[in-house]
């Protein structure tokens, strides 16, 4: 940079004439120096406070991560802890026995029940319920609120536990209730053809709440000032909202969606409390074969089978992506 001074000329009295000062050498380059040093200290404290985090994100989720990648293309049962270094990989032979596995190929087909069945049940009836509630429950609605949102709050092996006690054949109260109707209950949780709808119903019943709450917010930043002018333009109340409402909650539906579809298929703690896989293996989830796997030692099957998972996962997201996206 440069500076504009004044400078006194000999002979010419008192007459002042504005002359460019020269740059001070090395002044630039100090500015620069001092730029770059708070700089650097910026990012020192940057990477000082982001420390802590990283230190715990690398110890406890990259690593493992990458460490159970490993021990899917291993052979985990050669493996002596005096001689790490002699591992034997195995490639994709573990992905191979895996699906070489009935009991996993059937706990696999029970996830997919779970999810194609669940998932559409819960966003229909969350959205039902929104919209019920968004039209007008008059001074009920914030009991009705509160009721369907308490068992997203409540505990899942909690529930799980009050739903296998009213549930149970013979002193439960489901048949106890179907017995004043001479109705004989069946036993729910131990037939083959009833426990997994059992468990799409519970699971439908417990995330219903938080689909509400979402739709619910989606709907009431719908504008009046659209829905004042379909309707001066004819539309009915089902084009109304399949015409307008429906396409500005696609965000909304999109986020329930996904997390609600990895949920899903990550579905472990209702057939673990309520029936341990059984009967015959009809509730048995992949990730719950997995954890089973792990608990006998295989754990280069149990690492393929939860990346089996990971990529289920990985396809339903962007099939959702791809099915629900916004294409405005």
């Amino acid at each position: 940079m440069t500076s504009m001074s004044t400078k006194t000329l000999p002979g010419r009295g008192d007459t002042h004439e504005p002359t460019t000062a020269r740059p001070v050498r090395g002044a630039g380059r100090g500015r620069v120096a001092l730029r770059s040093t708070a700089r650097g200290r910026q990012t020192r404290a940057a990477w000082i406070l982001a420390a802590p985090f990283l230190v715990l994100f690398l110890a406890f989720m990259l690593l493992p991560v990458v460490w159970s990648l490993l021990m899917s293309l291993t052979d985990t049962q050669s493996v002596d802890l005096r001689t790490p270094l002699n591992v034997s990989f195995t490639g994709f032979d573990n992905y191979v026995r895996l699906f070489e596995d009935e009991q996993f190929v059937h706990a696999l087909r029970n996830t997919a029940v779970f999810v194609l069945v669940g998932l559409p049940l819960t966003l229909a009836t969350g959205l039902a319920a929104a919209v019920a509630l968004n039209s007008g429950i008059g001074r009920f609605r914030a009991v009705f609120r509160v009721g369907f949102y308490l068992p997203v709050i409540t505990s899942v092996v909690a529930v799980a536990v009050v739903w296998k006690t009213l549930l149970e054949p013979q002193a439960g109260l489901v048949n106890t209730v179907l017995g004043w109707f001479g109705i004989d209950g069946p036993a729910w949780l131990a037939d083959t053809r009833l426990a997994l709808p059992v468990m799409i119903v519970m699971a439908v019943w417990r995330n219903l709440g938080t689909v509400m709450i979402i739709m619910l917010a989606g709907l009431q930043s719908v504008p009046q000032s659209l829905m004042e002018a379909a309707e001066l333009d004819g539309a009915g109340a089902w084009q109304r909202f399949w015409r307008v409402t429906f396409p500005l909650l696609r965000p909304a539906l999109l986020l329930t969606a996904v997390t609600t579809g990895i949920g899903y298929l990550q579905f472990f703690d209702e057939p673990f409390v309520m029936t341990d896989g059984g009967p015959l293996d009809s509730t048995l989830s992949a990730t719950m074969y997995a954890y089973n796997q792990f608990g006998n030692g295989n754990y280069d099957v149990a690492s393929a089978a939860g990346y089996v998972v990971f990529v289920l996962i990985i396809a339903l997201t962007v099939l959702q992506f791809r099915v629900l996206r916004d294409k405005d």
